[in-house]
């Protein structure tokens, strides 16, 4: 995968600078021919000199993409890249490659920028059309473009807030896929078994030749099963009788005649054949029994959904593969394939199979909609099936259930990804109004003593504060942006630790069963956050055990257990990366989890409970900290007791910790200092905040303190700032503003002062900014936060100086 940035442009400057200086210098010429005054040819040339020069100045003082924009985010688009089998790249308005997954690299040898690939003679030219009329239409494609001998189809789309960005998609083309996969089945196994059954089956190219032939077929034909046959002509192994019967030549007409049958798999001129020979019992002019069963056989053992439709328009046969796509029941099969679709759709197919039944001899493609499945259309293909006995018309039905599902599971990831980071800037912005609010009412508070009628009122409200600063950090839990303490420890340890709690809320009604598998491997987590995680599970069981009976009679199962990698692998999931886990389960007796809102019950806000009794932060808070401690947890609805019944069950996969990696053992706690009685200190601090209200309540507090405070809004006006005053003995600043950010500003400071205390505070965890804050002696302050601990960490900051 590789992300190419984007170079600034100099050449247009440096050409214009050029042309300057030769115009310059030509009205010189032209000045000394015709007025012989070398002054004035002097000073024209001098003013091209300095025109051109300036140029070159101007672009070096001031780049092109001096004012540009950052680099967007590409860590979506390449994950996203990465998992899918085509090559693809992206490209700006410039013409730049910005972006390419490794497919592509595979398939061009290198990251060439698309049109110009190593493409056959007018491919470029080809692709160069279809990138215009994407930028203009949209959205373009192009086919039979040749690559190393391979022949690949181009889609070009225009993407972008801007709609300044063109994803560029190189794939195969379905029908030389699925014909490859024909002629890879046709000589293989599948071939073989096909022999077995007395069926001969062969791929035959559209100028007649053999492509692949089964081993009955080389030695029917060749007499001989490992005959070179490839690229024969078909036809010149057949010979017909008099009643117009087909036998093989090397055979003459002594043996039975072969029944031949055509099958059209694909749709196209070009398109490869199908074709199978059966042997017919002689005298017979239509099918027998026997050929009969061949048929079922073959259609039987196809790797693709096939069906068999009558001249009524009934179903004759259909196979495994077709069952599958159509989610059959076995327990009451269709007679007409309109009754596998929605209402919308049926009368569409049964005129479709009316007039292949009647003689139409092209195939046609039509997308339905499947009556179990009314949102995912399908690829419903349909044939005139000649020469198959009483079956009139064949259809084809891909099963793309595997591919809807990857598609349902990688829109699922974006999207919780992307209410991960809009909850995170939320549980930001809301934190710095919290802090506000709660540093007014400890400035107000410092007026009000205990008797005030006022100060119950305000102590309610700072109150209420507090609780919404709680619901911040459930926020900052889901986007995986609070602070953990991990330690290296045992989940049956933290399941005792949390009992004795879920015994007194679960109640008297709800049986708590607690299972410990055996040899369970150590875990790194934050044993406090997962016991919350514990506890919010329960909560919602109980809740979902109340509201399927009002007596809350049920029982809550928790229990631990260890999987392997290769378990893993067996499990066939394509998001859980195989590797050693300890699994915590959690399982209840209640109403389950309905299908229709299983993918949403992660999201933040959302809940099932009445007005007023939930939040609907719950189940996100698990799910951030499960993921921000680098596990996996999934959700799912199953039977359970002996009558049946569903239950929900939440399974969380904490990766094993290994003995040779990075260990926090659980530190020694340090002894609290012991807090400074007087927080009154003397010197100048420089307060930097781009909230108006948060800088006006810390200016207030730390005046109060006796400080003398100077305020900037953002990180530029506090290096103007520094400009014209003395050197401040405490720097504190927000980590997020617009214009310039905290660290940059730090980074800039400390080259004049080195040895300048700084604090930071923030709306966002501490451990997720010191991942990107390569600053040494800081100190950080989590908003929001009351007057006095502003005042205490100002003094232990000034303190440690």
């Amino acid at each position: 995968m590789a992300t190419l940035p984007a170079t600034p442009q100099t050449d247009a400057t440096r050409s214009a600078a050029l042309i300057a200086i030769g115009c310059g210098l030509l009205a010189a010429l032209i000045i000394l021919a015709l007025l012989h005054s070398i002054p004035i040819a002097g000073a024209f040339l001098a003013a091209a000199l300095v025109i051109g020069g300036g140029l070159i100045a101007w672009r070096r003082l001031f780049p092109a993409n001096a004012g540009t924009a950052n680099e967007p985010d590409w860590s979506v688009a390449r994950a996203l890249a990465a998992s899918s089998p085509d090559a693809i790249a992206v490209t700006d308005r410039a013409g730049r490659l910005v972006c390419a997954n490794d497919r592509y690299e595979a398939l061009f040898g290198g990251f060439p920028t698309p049109p110009g690939l190593p493409l056959d003679a007018g491919g470029v030219d080809r692709l160069g059309s279809t990138g215009r009329a994407a930028w203009r239409d949209g959205a373009a494609t192009v086919e039979r473009l040749v690559v190393k001998g391979a022949t690949v189809s181009a889609e070009v789309t225009r993407v972008g807030e801007d709609d300044n960005l063109l994803v560029w998609r190189f794939f195969a083309p379905q029908g030389l896929d699925l014909a490859k996969t024909m002629e890879n089945l046709i000589a293989g196994a599948t071939g073989d078994r096909l022999g077995s059954a007395g069926i001969m089956a062969a791929l035959i190219n559209p100028d007649g030749r053999i492509r692949a032939a089964n081993r009955v077929l080389r030695a029917r034909a060749m007499g001989q099963e490992e005959g070179a046959i490839l690229g024969r002509d078909f036809a010149r192994f057949l010979i017909t009788d008099a009643q117009g019967m087909a036998r093989f030549e090397r055979e003459g007409l002594t043996r039975n005649p072969l029944r031949v049958l055509q099958i059209p798999f694909l749709d196209g001129e070009d398109a490869p054949m199908l074709v199978a020979l059966i042997d017919e019992e002689e005298g017979h002019a239509a099918i027998g029994e026997s050929a009969s069963a061949h048929i079922r056989s073959l259609v039987s053992l196809m790797p693709f959904g096939v069906a068999l439709i009558g001249a009524d328009g009934r179903f004759l046969q259909m196979n495994d593969a077709f069952a599958r796509a159509a989610a059959v029941d076995p327990a009451s099969p269709p007679i007409y394939p309109g009754d596998l679709l929605v209402r919308e759709d049926k009368g569409v197919v049964a005129d479709a199979i009316r007039r292949f039944a009647g003689g139409a001899t092209h195939s046609t493609d039509l997308a339905v909609r499947l009556k179990d499945h009314p949102d995912e259309p399908v690829a419903l293909s349909i044939a005139g099936a000649r020469g198959l006995g009483d079956s009139a018309v064949l259809l084809s039905l891909k099963d793309n259930s595997e591919e809807t599902r990857l598609k349902r599971e990688v829109a699922q990831a974006t999207k919780m990804q992307a209410v991960g980071q809009l909850a995170g800037g939320v549980a930001h912005d809301f934190n710095n109004i919290l802090t506000a609010i709660i540093g007014h009412c400890d400035l107000m508070l410092m007026r009000h003593s205990p008797g005030d009628s006022d100060y119950d009122d305000i102590q309610q409200i700072r109150a209420n504060s507090n609780r919404a600063a709680s619901l911040t950090r459930q926020l900052l839990a889901f986007s995986r942006q609070q602070t953990l303490r991990p330690q290296v420890l045992q989940l049956p340890d933290v399941i005792s630790e949390v009992s004795t709690l879920l015994k007194r809320l679960l109640g008297e009604t709800v049986t708590l069963t607690v299972k410990h598998g055996r040899n369970l491997s150590p875990v790194r987590a934050d044993p406090g956050q997962l016991e919350q995680v514990v506890v919010n599970l329960a909560v919602n069981a109980r809740d979902a055990m109340i509201a399927k009976d009002s007596r809350g009679v049920g029982t809550l199962t928790i229990q631990t257990y260890a999987v392997t990698a290769a378990q893993v692998r067996k499990l066939g999931s394509d998001i859980l990366p195989a590797s050693d886990y300890v699994v915590l389960e959690v399982s209840d007796t209640g109403g389950g989890i309905p299908p229709e809102i299983l993918p949403k019950i992660f999201e933040p806000f959302f809940t099932t409970k009445e007005v007023g009794k939930g939040t609907g932060l719950g189940l996100s808070t698990v799910y951030g900290i499960v993921k921000q401690s680098g596990g996996w947890i999934f959700a799912d609805s199953v039977k359970t007791g002996p009558k049946g019944g569903a239950g929900a069950v939440f399974t969380i996969y904490l990766p094993v910790h290994t003995a040779g990696a990075l260990v926090d053992a659980a530190p020694a706690k340090a002894l609290p200092r012991e807090k400074p009685a007087d927080l009154w200190g003397t010197g100048t601090i420089l307060l930097v905040e781009d909230e108006d209200m948060v800088r006006a309540v810390a200016e207030r507090a730390l005046t109060r303190q006796g400080y003398t405070v100077l305020t900037a809004e953002h990180g530029e006006a506090a290096l103007e700032l520094l400009e014209s005053c003395d050197k401040p003995d405490l720097l504190i600043s927000d980590v997020m503003m617009p214009l310039m950010d905290g660290p940059t500003m730090v980074r800039q400071v400390r080259t004049r002062y080195p040895d300048l205390p700084i604090l930071f505070m923030s709306g966002y965890a501490e451990e997720t900014l010191r991942k990107s804050i390569d600053l040494d002696n800081v100190a950080f302050l989590a908003k929001p936060f009351s007057v006095q601990q502003l005042a205490e960490a100002t003094r232990e900051a000034l303190r440690a100086k």
